[in-house]
């Protein structure tokens, strides 16, 4: 596909653009990197680099600009924006692990809560900064074990260290723009729109992190060893890492353009009928590629974890014109893909697949692609 032609996608909002990737480095982040510099952006990514060595941004080789630093150094980050004055900001640096979220309690609420609220403060003195995508998780809801779907209205909660604080993070968040960055004041005393985002369990090729589910597999199907699998009948809104990615973009296309409408929390998640258990995933993995081996653990896991949760993205459908493009087998496909490609014949495909992606998001008319 014509690098002209990705330029156009969402109304080439970004064409041109400059834009602040935190926490670039990273599973979404790399993948948000390559789609920003596709669009034509140009990016400054801030994240710290030296913990993600050997990640899948080093192997894309993107021209982009980098800050190594934490997202709780307040000096650094506000000369970084400062220098930079982004159009707009995608906030994705955070600690996003449950179980690190156990091992370093206090480490984790002081990145997904200070580290945001460092970004907002300095981010509102920035003249040329339009809008910023702060990215959460589905985890911030009160989880009751629900049969249907947490909606945006829903009350926030987290039973584990990780979830509260994401849940914490959409509280100041509220707070802070409410305060500082409120919409009866848009255009008169600052013009910055503020959303959060909210997706599902996201999956990819090039997550290499612990205690997720197709890393784990990859890394023993790699070692040519079994994978232990926790809590197999455990549903969750499990989506390809596109696909929130599609729409933090089309939120962001929105806040450039002064949606106030668009300025309020979003869910990004699978139809319905595709959140599945992980024993489902697991099937459709080994269906996929029949090298990988599991066994199923029934020892009690060190932390607490729901066995149900689903998404309900009905609002990004109704103000965003918002909906995923693949089900979950092609979400499982093309996972399965990017790591068979990168274990077997050392290949990194994901421009191939992001390609693929947009080919078939126009086929179904999605509103980002016209």
């Amino acid at each position: 596909m014509e690098n002209l032609e990705l330029k156009k996608l969402f109304g080439a909002s970004y064409f041109g653009k400059k834009v602040l990737v935190t926490g670039h480095c990273g599973f979404k982040g790399s993948w948000l990197s390559l789609w920003l510099n596709e669009l034509g952006a140009n990016i400054l990514g801030y994240s710290q680099i030296n913990k993600y060595q050997d990640s899948m941004l080093d192997q894309m080789n993107l021209d982009i600009k980098q800050v190594d630093g934490d997202i709780l150094d307040y000096k650094l980050l506000r000369e970084t924006i400062s220098d930079w004055s982004p159009d707009i900001i995608f906030h994705l640096a955070a600690q996003p692990l449950v179980g690190a979220s156990y091992e370093d309690p206090l480490g984790t609420f002081r990145t997904n809560i200070m580290g945001s609220l460092n970004v907002y403060d300095i981010a509102k003195d920035c003249p040329n900064t339009k809008a910023i995508v702060s990215v959460t998780t589905d985890k911030v809801y009160d989880n009751k074990e629900h049969i249907w779907g947490y909606r945006e209205s829903d009350p926030l909660g987290g039973k584990d260290p990780y979830s509260g604080s994401k849940a914490a993070m959409e509280v100041v968040t509220a707070s802070y723009k409410y305060s500082f960055l409120n919409l009866e004041e848009y255009k008169k005393r600052h013009n910055i729109l503020l959303a959060t985002a909210r997706a599902g369990n996201v999956i990819g090729g090039g997550d290499w992190s612990e205690n997720r589910i197709i890393p784990d597999i990859m890394k023993s199907t790699k070692q040519g060893s079994k994978t232990h699998i926790r809590k197999p009948e455990a549903i969750r809104p499990w989506q390809h890492v596109l696909e929130p990615l599609s729409g933090y973009l089309t939120l962001g296309q929105h806040l450039l353009a002064g949606n106030k409408k668009a300025s309020t929390p979003f869910n990004f998640g699978p139809r319905y009928h595709d959140q599945h258990s992980v024993k489902d995933i697991l099937s459709i993995v080994k269906k996929n590629w029949r090298e990988v081996e599991y066994t199923f653990d029934q020892t009690k896991s060190d932390f607490k974890e729901s066995y149900n949760l689903k998404l309900d993205s009905l609002l990004s459908k109704e103000l965003l014109d918002w909906e995923p493009v693949w089900d979950i087998e092609q979400t499982i496909f093309h996972t399965v893909e990017w790591y068979k490609q990168f274990i077997e014949n050392n290949k990194s495909i994901e421009k191939q697949q992001l390609n693929e992606y947009v080919l078939d998001a126009r086929k179904k008319n999605m509103k980002w692609t016209q």
